[in-house]
């Protein structure tokens, strides 16, 4: 590759990579992965057998606490002096913003804070731009504190930072109800002309088709239950007991509720949220969110459309957009955990692509005001 064509790549980053959803993603939008860094062991295993190596070793891959890295020194380590970091990518632990938090529960959550390790990073790697991703439940007030500190944070190293909003996978063609909230920082200097933020969506409901007809239908994730493949290993399910197996057997195919089938628990009684728990996923419509016990039917509306069994490891993935040759590490509830905490690829590709015209003008930007030396 002459050095003009390499100057003209886009370097990324994936901090709290896990599975490597964002870095899968951004590959397919042609977007070159530098380095990921990542704590759990079973996500790191699956990350380096899925993103091999080039021949200068990149991605690199920096596994344990990212607390515990000095991030400049990882700066050096993936850049040498003078190359760029063009987009940061990095989804930091959820769980103590989730909506599933009751009361105030979440709030003095020390994960919380991993949104300002992430942002040391920013701070160290410089990059042209910054694309955050969390739960909608890090914008309820009671996180308010968080978000006013890191914007705070954004604003002082000199970055132009949007409002954070809102994106439901389905309406950019993945075959699941899934919110996410993404923050996007972009270095002030940066022509930003001609940006939308957030894309206009591709997908949308038989509703907002009818003012807009240049919408395609949600995606249903029928495709998502077609046989694997005989030697897949993540094609593996729950065994359920006997009790429950016969529940499922009583339950209507394809979206039929617990309620269907009967099955009431005295931790059911009076909690309209417990209504999706053993229930059949509909084929013909997007999936529920994936979440990081998708395997587990006792933990939402995880059962087959027409099997009496949870859904498979491969059959979460293939709803999270992932191909079949993408393969999870560390047993099935780990290949759950994975699932359920990775950006779907398809949706970061699309992202990530909406910025890459201007990361291009940022890159042209740098290399015209320096001499731009090749990454290690």
């Amino acid at each position: 590759m002459d050095s003009a064509t390499e100057h003209d790549e886009i370097y990324c980053a994936d901090l709290f990579a896990g599975a490597g959803g964002f870095s899968l993603g951004a590959q397919i939008a042609g977007v070159r992965v530098v380095m990921a860094a990542e704590s759990d062991s079973h996500a790191v295993a699956t990350y380096k057998a899925n993103f091999i190596p080039d021949a200068k070793g990149q991605p690199k891959v920096f596994d344990g606490d990212i607390r515990a890295l000095d991030p400049s020194k990882v700066a050096r380590d993936t850049f040498q002096v003078g190359a760029s970091c063009d987009i940061l990518l990095g989804g930091p632990p959820c769980q103590g913003f989730s909506t599933h938090r009751i009361k105030g529960a979440g709030i003095e959550d020390g994960r919380n804070a991993l949104i300002h390790t992430y942002f040391e990073f920013v701070r160290a790697f410089a990059p042209t731009a910054f694309l955050m991703e969390n739960v909608p439940g890090m914008l309820w007030p009671r996180h308010e504190s968080y978000l006013t500190k890191f914007t705070q944070e954004a604003v002082e190293s000199g970055y132009h930072i949007y409002s954070p909003v809102v994106v439901d996978a389905r309406d950019y063609g993945v075959p699941q109800r899934r919110r996410r909230v993404f923050i996007l920082g972009v270095r002030e200097g940066i022509d930003r002309t001609g940006l939308e933020w957030p894309p206009k969506p591709t997908h949308g409901s038989e509703r907002s088709r009818v003012s807009n007809p240049d919408l395609l239908p949600w995606e249903a994730c029928a495709s998502a239950f077609e046989p694997a493949a005989a030697d897949d290993g993540n094609d593996v399910h729950m065994n359920s007991g006997k009790e429950l197996v016969e529940a499922f057997q009583q339950t209507p195919l394809n979206g039929g509720s617990r309620h269907d089938s009967g099955r009431l628990l005295p931790c059911h009684d009076g909690h309209d949220g417990h209504n999706d728990v053993y229930g059949r996923i509909n084929p013909a419509e997007p999936a529920p969110t994936m979440t990081t016990a998708c395997i587990n039917p006792s933990k939402g509306r995880f059962v087959h459309p027409t099997d009496h069994h949870g859904i498979t490891a491969r059959q979460a993935a293939r709803i999270q957009t992932f191909p079949d040759g993408f393969h999870f590490h560390g047993g099935l509830m780990a290949a759950g955990k994975q699932v359920g905490n990775a950006v779907p690829p398809k949706l970061a590709a699309h992202l990530i692509s909406c910025l890459i015209p201007m990361l291009v003008k940022g890159r042209q930007r740098s290399s015209s005001s320096a001499n731009h030396k090749e990454i290690k």
